[in-house]
């Protein structure tokens, strides 16, 4: 790597994350059936219909994975807990099984000195609280502020931070719009539902937290850059309508108590009544905000309907999800959300990283782009800071080679690979070089 941790303000943090579906195994320790089982159980939704039954198994092998994290010399591991997993049914009866897992994940964390970073949830949902609409219902909010009790009073006395809800956009837009995640709709007002529904519900789990007497309490959102395709003014609005609906409309709730108009345009028809009336839940205020982000998109108009637009392929190199490599997207998002929604605010990229076909060789997994990769964005982030963003951390997307949810298991983001036979854990020469930056002296 071309930076070591030297070249950061002292209290940088340097971490890595992963979701609970994604490597658990939701097979394991009594956890309830997830709408992400049942997308997979349909053909066509997910590749092989894989599922996260087994995932890593990280469920009976997290002592090692925490080695892992550690050995590297990193500071923070952003994991997260399964709703499934601590109240099968979404509501009433607590599988105790679950929360002594994220006790003991939590305990083993902190005996390797790396800080317990918890996002509540990461899109499995519950089936029986699909059954009854799922992010469409404005119960939604309610339940999730009880699920948030229930673990938070487990476990939130040993965190170092916590985030409610992982990447809104994909809950909502991803998920109730493309289709292309459970629980799989194309249907508009769902979706307008659902992205005022996930806010509510991270500031309803926000206020239960701090009525817990728990602090350092953020969000994290999924952003891309948007680019016009083309010179024109029609390809320029055309990204700022993108812009609108995947970056600006969950900053703005949390932070400005409002939606984009561009957003509105087409959105506030299937919005639910009295939408209006809960931006003070929403804007409930947290500690920090958290930026994920992998590439950006070229978008060009089109006769459709709303949002009349569709992506177009980029000139750039692309990872194995051919997701253009656009490190620029990083910096200018990091400096724009300062400047334009969060002010003093503390800024953590909370994800980054690439797929990459990587394969096992001679005990080896040589990723010279997932380097390369993560040197480019790691000068985005220096950027950031020379340009005075408070940014505290960043942290890699992901650890281990996992279930990526419709792509399944065969694309890899991990700074480790793992042979989903035999799960068997083999750092790859990122994980190696990364170590080798941190540990520095």
């Amino acid at each position: 790597m071309n930076f070591q941790r030297s070249d950061f303000p002292k209290d940088f943090l340097f971490g890595v994350a992963t979701s609970a579906y994604q490597i658990e195994g939701h097979a394991f320790g009594g956890a309830g059936p997830t709408h992400w089982d049942s997308f997979a159980a349909t053909p066509g939704n997910v590749a092989r219909a894989e599922n996260g039954a087994r995932g890593c198994d990280h469920y009976h092998r997290y002592e090692q994975d925490l080695d892992l994290v550690a050995a590297a010399g990193f500071d923070a591991y952003r994991f997260s807990t399964s709703w499934a997993r601590v109240m099968p049914e979404g509501r009433g009866t607590v599988n105790q099984e679950g929360l002594d897992f994220y006790d003991r994940l939590t305990d083993a964390m902190l005996e390797r000195g790396i800080k317990p970073c918890v996002t509540l949830y990461h899109w499995e949902l519950p089936s029986q609280l699909s059954d009854l609409g799922g992010w469409r219902n404005r119960d939604i909010a309610g339940w999730f502020a009880d699920f948030t009790e229930v673990i938070m009073g487990r476990i939130g006395d040993r965190m170092y931070s916590a985030a409610p809800i992982n990447e809104p956009w994909c809950v909502s837009w991803l998920s109730h719009f493309l289709g292309h995640h459970a629980p799989g709709l194309r249907d508009i007002r769902a979706t307008a539902r659902a992205m005022h529904h996930v806010l509510l519900a991270h500031g309803r789990a926000t206020e239960v937290m701090r009525g817990l007497g728990m602090s350092n309490l953020g969000a994290v959102f999924n952003m891309e850059w948007a680019d016009p395709a083309d010179d024109t003014d029609e390809a320029r609005r055309t990204a700022d309508v993108y812009d609108a609906y995947y970056n600006r409309f969950f900053l703005s709730g949390v932070f400005n108590k409002s939606y984009p108009d561009l957003a509105l345009e087409g959105l506030e028809d299937h919005l639910p009544k009295g939408w209006h009336n809960d931006f003070d839940t929403i804007s409930t205020p947290v500690d920090w905000c958290g930026i994920n982000y992998y590439t950006r998109k070229l978008l060009a108009p089109n006769d459709g309907p709303w949002p009349h637009h569709h992506e177009v392929p980029g000139p750039l190199p692309k990872t194995q999800m051919e997701w253009e490599v656009f490190p620029e997207g990083l910096s200018n998002l990091l400096s724009r959300t300062a400047a334009e929604y969060t002010g003093d605010l503390p800024i953590f990229v909370t994800e980054n990283g690439m797929a990459n076909d990587d394969h096992l060789t001679d005990g080896a997994v040589p990723d010279s782009a997932r380097i390369e990769y993560i040197e480019k964005h790691i000068a985005a982030v220096q950027k950031a800071i020379a340009e005075g963003v408070p940014l505290q951390g960043y942290y890699l997307w992901s650890l281990l080679d996992n279930y990526e949810w419709a792509l399944g298991y065969e694309k890899r983001f991990g700074l480790v690979h793992v042979d989903f036979e035999t799960m068997v854990r083999t750092p790859k020469a990122s994980y190696y070089e990364l170590k080798k930056a941190l540990l520095a002296e």
